[in-house]
Formats: C-alpha cells, structure tokens, sequence
C-alpha cells in the first residue's frame, strides 16, 4: 500500500491501529532505491536517464523520484535565485532546463543540505512533473506521477447486491459486481452495462487519467430537465491489474446513494 497517504499506516486517517505507539514525526519520510530504469524526456532530449534512482516517500504526497546527478544532463541546466523550504528536507536550490525553444522554469531541484536523519538525499536532482514532457520506467511511459511500489490493487468477483439510487430513480441494480480496491482508497464497486439504465447515461468530454487503472471516461446521469455531471466512469481499456473492471461502470457514492447489501450466495 502507499505508506503515507490517506487510510495507510503513515497517513493522515490510518485505518488501523499498531501494536506500539510508533509516534512518527509530523512529517514521514522514507528513502529507498528503485530497481527500475526512469527516464525523463523534455522535448526532443533525455534530460535524466538512470538505473540508481531513488524514490523518495513524503506525507500526504505522491512519492518523487531523485536522480544521482551524474544521471542527469546538468548541461541543460541555468542556475534559478529560486529557493524553496520543504517540511523535514530543508531548502531546495532550483534549475531552469532548457531544450531548444523548450523552457522549464525552475524545473529542476535538489536539497543539498538536508537534515542529517536523510542525509541520502544530498544532492540527488528532482524534477517538476508537470514541467516535463514525458516519463519512463523502463520502457513503458508513466502518467500524473511515479507509481508507489506499495500501492495495490485487487479486483473481486462478488454476488453482494448493489443497488444505485439516484434521488428516488434507481439507476442500477446488479447482483454481479466486481469489487475495486486500492491501497488507501475506500472500495469501488464496478457493474455491468446490463444492470444500469444506459438510457439515462449521456457522454462526457471529461477523462481523467490514473497512473495504476489508466484512462476514466465519465458519463452524465440525466433525465429530462434533470442531470447531474461526471457521477459515472469507466475505464474502456484499463492497465494491468485493473483489467478486471474494463468497460464496467462505477458511480460517485458520494454524490449518489450507493447501497450494498448482503449476497445470495
């Protein structure tokens, strides 16, 4: 599971309980090597390509990865007066990087001079994200942000009933669910297209996209005057362990009246 996020055992909302009191720091920190080759892309070059990466775990945050900076084309660099404080890792000096008539502004940073407790951090470069054109682990392109080695998902055949009420409309009714769950994220139940009235779905233009389940197509509820936007997904061609809920249907159960009950079998 993702160690610092949400419901995990460093989280803001653990969901369970130790067996000691570990009392961690206001802010967690977690240090380790990735086995994996990253490689980061702006423009037409490869501004870091390395087999010793690091990810670096942060409370409440998506894990970052840092590059020995032997790793990384310092070449493209232009030194940044930006300076910036970071809750348990100190200043970050930043760079610009420049490729061509690509710019990223302070697009490259580094702690040089972190706590002693994280000293493995020294020097390592990081990149803004977004700042970037493209990400690779090996040889497969990564979205939204480096994937969490600990984070997991399982997907469940189920006979539970579910039944979505939209208002007093229900809008699905399925005794053969299949149940989503992610690490730190509350269970998502998926249904078939045969038990939702597809009549009242109405295409969206939003799409959002995982790094772990891939690209979500949402859909509209709507009836007559009556609609209320982007409640229900899919994922048409999900990635690896998701591929159990491709072309299922999942509602908001926080805008919608999700109930789940006991099975038959």
């Amino acid at each position: 599971m993702a160690l610092t996020i949400g419901s995990a055992p460093f989280g803001s909302t653990p969901s369970g309980t130790f067996n000691f009191d570990p009392a961690p720091p206001e802010h967690v920190l977690y240090l380790e090597p990735s086995p994996r080759r990253v490689r980061v892309r702006l423009g037409e070059e490869t501004v870091a390509n390395s087999t010793g990466v690091r990810l670096l775990h942060l409370s409440g945050q998506t894990p970052i990865y840092l590059f020995p900076r032997e790793d990384v084309r310092a070449d493209l660099f232009t030194t940044s007066d930006t300076k910036v404080n970071a809750p348990g890792l100190g200043e970050a000096s930043h760079w610009t990087v420049s490729v061509g008539e690509r710019t990223a502004e302070d697009g490259a940073y580094s702690y040089e001079q972190p706590p002693s407790s994280l000293a493995g951090v020294a020097g390592l470069v990081a990149f803004d994200w977004d700042a970037m054109d493209a990400w690779f682990e090996e040889d497969e392109e990564v979205f939204v942000h480096p994937r969490d080695p600990y984070h997991r998902i399982d997907v469940l055949r189920s006979s539970r009933h579910v039944v979505v009420r939209w208002g007093d409309t229900v809008v699905a009714d399925s005794t053969q669910p299949r149940m989503l769950l992610e690490s730190s994220l509350p269970p998502r139940w998926y249904l078939p297209a045969e038990d939702v009235r597809t009549d009242l779905l109405a295409p969206s233009y939003t799409a959002t996209r995982c790094p772990y389940k891939g690209v979500a197509q949402y859909r509209t509820l709507r009836d007559g005057d009556r609609f209320d936007d982007d409640v229900v997904w899919s994922y048409p061609e999900p990635m690896h362990d998701a591929e159990a809920v491709g072309g299922l249907l999942c509602f908001d159960d926080a805008r919608l009246d999700v109930q789940v009950r006991e099975g038959t079998r």
